[in-house]
C-alpha cells in the first residue's frame, strides 16, 4: 500500500515546498515505506486531507488534534532551529504590523484591525486570544474594532499587513522563521511586536488506520533526519534540528487556554 504525505502547513513558498518534499523523498528510500507525495493547496480544505484513510505523514495543529472526536495517529514533531525553548519541539505566534506602522506595542494597536488565521488554528487564533485575554480582563470590553478572517495560510497573514488590510496579525513562528529565511526581503516589510508564550507544535500524524509497524518505520526513520550527513542542506533550508516524540500530555495547554478565554466571555480574538 501507498501511503500519503504533505507539508502543506509549512510549505510557505515554493523553496520550503521543494525542500519538504526532497525530505519525504528520502523518507520514503531510508524507511521503505511507499509515500505519495501528494499537493493539497489553498483553498482546500485541511481537514480533507486529515480524513484520509491512506495519510501516513501530514503536519496537524495541536488545538484540532485536542478538539478531533477521533485522533489521528501522532508520528513525530519538528524542532525548529529557532524555537522559543532551544532543542524542544514548541513554537509561539509572533504578532506582526507593517515595518512602517506607529505601533511599538501590542497596545498600540488596539482599536485597530486584528487579523486571524483560522478558528480552530492554535498560532492563529487560540494563542492570540490568550495572549490578550489579560488586556480584555482589564479592560472589560472588546480591544479591536474588528477582526478579519478566516486569512487561513500564514502568507495571506503577510499580504493582509503589508497591504494595510489588517493593523496586526499572527504568525506561526516556525512559519515566520522559513519565511525570512528563503525571504529575506520580509524583514523591511513586517516587524514583531509581541510574542506569545511557547506552545507545542504542530507535528506529523499518520491515519488512524495506518498499521502500526509503519508508523514506527517513520518515527524511527524521521528520528535519525539530525544527524543524518546527506540531509545537512535540507536541515539548513528547513531551519530545522531534527524531529522529536509527539508528548501527547503537553497539548492539553491549547485546551485550557481555549477553556479559560471561553469562561471570561471572550469566544474570539477581538
Amino acid at each position: 500500500m501507498r501511503y500519503t504525505a504533505n507539508a502543506r502547513m509549512y510549505s510557505v513558498n515554493s523553496q520550503t515546498a521543494f525542500a519538504w518534499k526532497e525530505l519525504f523523498g528520502w523518507l520514503a528510500r531510508v524507511s521503505g515505506v511507499n509515500l505519495d507525495i501528494v499537493d493539497h493547496a489553498f483553498p482546500l480544505p485541511l481537514a480533507d486531507l486529515w480524513s484520509r484513510c491512506d495519510l501516513g505523514c501530514a503536519f496537524m495543529c495541536g488545538f484540532p488534534f485536542m478538539l478531533a472526536t477521533q485522533r489521528l495517529q501522532p508520528v513525530v514533531a519538528p524542532i525548529p532551529a529557532n524555537a522559543p525553548v532551544p532543542g524542544r519541539p514548541v513554537y509561539a505566534t509572533r504578532l506582526l504590523v507593517r515595518s512602517d506602522s506607529e505601533f511599538q506595542t501590542i497596545e498600540d494597536t488596539f482599536g485597530g484591525r486584528l487579523g486571524y488565521s483560522v478558528k480552530d488554528s492554535h498560532s492563529g487564533y487560540n494563542a492570540v486570544r490568550h495572549h490578550l485575554l489579560p488586556y480584555y480582563r482589564r479592560r472589560g470590553t472588546e480591544l479591536y474594532r474588528e477582526s478579519i478572517g478566516p486569512l487561513t495560510t500564514p502568507r495571506r497573514v503577510i499580504n493582509a499587513i503589508v497591504a494595510g488590510d489588517i493593523d496586526v496579525g499572527p504568525l506561526d513562528s516556525y512559519a515566520l522563521d522559513l519565511m525570512m529565511r528563503h525571504e529575506p526581503q520580509l524583514g523591511s516589510q513586517v516587524r514583531i511586536v509581541a510574542t506569545t508564550e511557547p506552545a507545542p507544535i504542530p507535528f506529523l500524524v499518520a491515519a488512524p488506520g495506518c498499521p502500526d509497524d509503519i508508523v514506527a518505520k517513520l518515527q524511527a526513520t524521521l528520528t535519525s533526519f539530525a544527524k543524518a550527513s546527506e540531509c545537512a542542506v535540507l536541515r539548513d533550508a528547513l531551519c530545522l534540528d531534527g524531529f522529536g516524540p509527539v508528548e501527547i500530555g503537553d497539548y492539553e495547554l491549547m485546551l485550557r487556554w481555549d477553556a479559560e478565554a471561553r469562561s471570561a466571555g471572550y469566544v474570539r480574538p477581538i
